[in-house]
């Protein structure tokens, strides 16, 4: 057997970022830029005011005060927006707005709560000195500056900055399209009447959704009988557009895991056993010609959606050019279980909050990989290191989230007793409970 260290950093090896594209700035957000944006223009375009206020020439208002105000006729409003071509005449104000532009011959603008406001001829009570309340043009880019660099993802921030340059198309890592393919002969899609013998496919909706909740896109979502024809050419068919593809089950050693056969004349599959549980049977290879990743998990649920957290996911991100490591945050354990010695063990838990605030973990559900009954109530998975046998009561373990941590935070903040003098303490915030967080 491998370690689940040796296969993941056997995956991720042999993963590459895909195609690059250009799309549209819109399209584009999620995604990772393959090329640094530069900058065609200044930003900000103009100089332009920073408040509500008056455009004047500092030496106008130089004797100004509160004990003195300097009377400023107003040649008329400029606003944000404003197009035309102004020239300041000295001795004069031009009444401005935020983010309107600076008339020729103005260097300071004198905040309205600087005076009285008046509409045209206002009484001065400030002398700022040049350059105040300006913002100047290429203050924060200028022509030739990266705006965004290569390698960054494309996020809110990122959105707002080339837009601002006026960058409507951007080179990146194409979406990562993503098959999923359950395989056996008992499986029925889900609302199909039963026969004796058979069980409904939840693998395929459950990797669906894990792979939307990884922020990648299911293109397909399919069942494959233990057929060595039909799943031949069912992969064959997916490796023409697909970007990664995912088997569960068929990847073991019984007689009619077709998976595991068909592929294994591949020279580029592998089929490993991971030290790991559950998710011992692996199964991992690039295949076509665009080296499309295709990963053959475990049958049972729990195996295949721990395999995807450990293996999957990360390799997705390579593949859309970004870096993943899951975070953890460490937590006592108040009820103790067993585990494999020589196994790394990924337990799924419910996370609690111990007397101090701090985050602890108990078992959820039985132990089986079967069991999704306790796998849809786990909060996360306690990561128990391959030389542990019994994981011990008050022993640290590292706890690897299976929902949003906030919504943890949420639920245990609505179920956290109140302060035993009856003083009403601030909730505690996410992050703030005692316990180290690892973030990758």
């Amino acid at each position: 057997m491998i370690t689940v260290a040796e296969h993941l950093d056997s995956i991720l090896r042999k993963v590459r970022p895909g195609q690059e594209v250009e799309l549209d700035l819109q399209r584009a957000y999620g995604l990772v830029l393959t090329h640094d944006v530069v900058s065609e223009v200044d930003l900000p375009r103009f100089a332009n005011s920073a408040m509500d206020g008056y455009a004047v020439r500092a030496q106008d208002v130089a004797e100004a005060g509160n004990e003195h105000p300097v009377l400023m006729p107003v040649l008329g409003d400029i606003r944000a927006g404003d197009t035309e071509q102004r020239v300041l005449v000295p001795g004069h104000a031009g009444r401005i707005m935020t983010c309107a532009p600076v008339p020729e011959g103005a260097d300071t603008i004198v905040k309205v709560e600087d005076t009285d406001a008046h509409p045209r001829e206002p009484k001065i009570r400030a002398a700022p000195e040049p350059g105040r309340h300006i913002r100047p043009a290429g203050e924060d880019l200028r022509v030739g500056d990266v705006v965004v660099a290569a390698g960054t993802t494309v996020g809110p921030a990122q959105v707002a900055a080339l837009a601002s340059a006026g960058i409507a198309r951007v080179v990146v890592v194409g979406p990562v399209r993503v098959v999923v393919l359950s395989t056996g002969d008992e499986l029925v899609p889900l609302g199909a009447p039963l026969a004796s013998g058979q069980i409904v496919d939840s693998n395929g909706p459950m990797l669906a959704a894990a792979v939307r909740a990884a922020g990648f896109h299911t293109v397909h979502v399919g069942r494959l009988p233990d057929d060595p024809d039909r799943i031949r050419s069912e992969i064959d068919r997916h490796l023409r557009h697909a970007d990664a593809i995912i088997t569960t089950g068929g990847v073991s050693k019984g007689a009619y895991d077709e998976v595991k056969a068909v592929l294994s004349k591949q020279g580029a599959m592998s089929f490993p056993e991971v030290a790991m549980q559950p998710g011992k049977p692996q199964g991992f290879g690039v295949l076509g010609r665009r080296k499309v990743p295709v990963f053959t998990l475990p049958g049972n649920p729990v195996s295949a959606l721990v395999s995807f957290e450990v293996f999957v996911r990360p390799a997705l991100a390579r593949r859309a050019g970004r870096r993943y490591t899951a975070p953890t945050h460490e937590a006592v354990v108040v009820q103790a279980w067993s585990s494999p010695e020589g196994k790394q063990q990924f337990a799924r838990v419910v996370v609690e909050s111990d007397t101090t605030g701090a985050y602890a973990v108990r078992p959820a559900g039985g132990g089986g990989s079967h069991l999704v009954g306790g796998l849809a109530g786990a909060d996360a998975l306690a990561v128990v290191p391959a030389r542990t046998g019994e994981v011990a009561v008050g022993s640290m373990v590292q706890v690897q989230a299976l929902r949003p941590w906030g919504e943890i935070e949420a639920r245990l903040e609505a179920h956290a007793p109140p302060p035993a003098d009856g003083s009403q303490d601030a909730p505690v915030g996410a992050g703030t409970r005692r316990g180290r967080h690892r973030s990758g």
